[in-house]
């Protein structure tokens, strides 16, 4: 693709994983960050489609991303997951990088729940701390819009609120009812690969950003021109830099998500019994 996607390139892609699901419309899109590919373990009658089956999507490089779509049965629902990212960091532009939410839009997928690993911006952010975003600032400094308007997309999308305040309210409901903590608050998106400096911490702090991360704002970009309802929940899987007492490392941030799997997976099947 050297880096552009077309048209075709999408809906080549949307017609193999419609063919996959015997054309079934999920009623949601799940996309599961570094180190929550458990989610997708809790699928019910599953069916797997590996990434190197569908056209255009890369097998993931990092660690904690599986490279695959699951689609059955969550919570009462059809879903569809992301069960793994491809990200701009790993040379991927921003069109490849979107390229499976616009397959989602194609699909006919009108919701989309979007999970991340983050660092946590807030003092009393602790590792394993949930946060249900309640909007983001993009700072890579990229945008997936950029280019002709594609079929189905809004020029200027309004991202007055860029996580649907409907599905805010019933996560929260979900996690009282379940008794699981959950915090609120801005993610800033930045484009790694590397962890922020201490510096950088500070700026994203003054900004106004709770957690950090390198992914989720250009795919909510891409939702929202669809017209998608988006819910994002962090992980926040360690202290930033300059927060944090020891050195950052991706190792850490797998076992805190893999720690905190039970209780987002609750979360994430309740607010779909809830929708």
């Amino acid at each position: 693709m050297n880096g552009i996607v077309t048209q075709q390139d999408i809906d080549a892609a949307t017609a193999v994983v419609s063919k996959a699901i015997k054309g079934k419309v999920p009623e949601v899109a799940i996309v599961l960050g570094s180190g929550l590919g458990h989610l997708g373990d809790r699928v019910a009658n599953a069916t797997h489609i590996p990434y190197d089956q569908i056209p255009g999507f890369h097998v993931p490089t990092v660690p904690g991303h599986k490279g695959e779509l699951v689609y059955g049965t969550l919570g009462g629902k059809q879903v569809l997951v992301q069960s793994g990212r491809f990200h701009g960091y790993e040379g991927y532009s921003a069109d490849e990088t979107c390229l499976p939410i616009r397959v989602f839009a194609s699909l006919g997928i009108k919701t989309l729940i979007i999970t991340n690993a983050a660092g946590g911006i807030r003092k009393e952010f602790k590792p394993g701390t949930l946060m249900v975003l309640t909007d983001h600032i993009n700072l890579t400094g990229r945008n997936p819009l950029i280019g002709p308007v594609r079929p189905g997309e809004t020029r200027f999308p309004d991202m007055t609120d860029p996580y649907d305040p409907i599905l805010r309210a019933i996560a929260r409901k979900v996690a009282r009812e379940r008794g699981i903590a959950v915090e609120q608050g801005v993610y800033l998106g930045l484009m790694g690969p590397t962890y922020e400096t201490p510096a950088e911490v500070r700026m994203v702090a003054a900004l106004g950003g709770d957690g950090v991360g390198m992914s989720t704002v250009l795919e909510v970009i891409v939702a929202r021109a669809r017209g998608m309802r988006c819910l994002g929940i962090s992980t926040v899987t360690n202290p930033a830099a300059g927060i944090s007492l020891t050195p950052l490392n991706h190792e850490e941030v797998m076992e805190t998500a893999a720690k905190v799997g039970e209780s987002l997976g609750q979360l994430v099947e309740g607010i779909l019994a809830e929708m």
